[in-house]
């Protein structure tokens, strides 16, 4: 599962992945500026959690 998302003012490049490891499901959030080259990535034990990140 991958959804993309664009900020409508500030122009961020919204991002979530989903991915396994050994301890289960996570979700992995990232929000970029291209222009600038900025990136913040976090990562989520629930599916709440990170969709809650990405709405804000």
């Amino acid at each position: 599962m991958e959804i993309n998302k664009k900020h409508q003012t500030k122009k961020w490049e919204i991002s979530i992945m989903e991915f396994k490891d050994e301890m289960g499901k996570k979700y992995k959030v990232t929000r970029r500026l291209p222009e600038l080259s900025v990136a913040e990535t976090k990562i989520f034990r629930s599916k709440k959690e990170a969709i809650k990140q990405l709405n804000e």
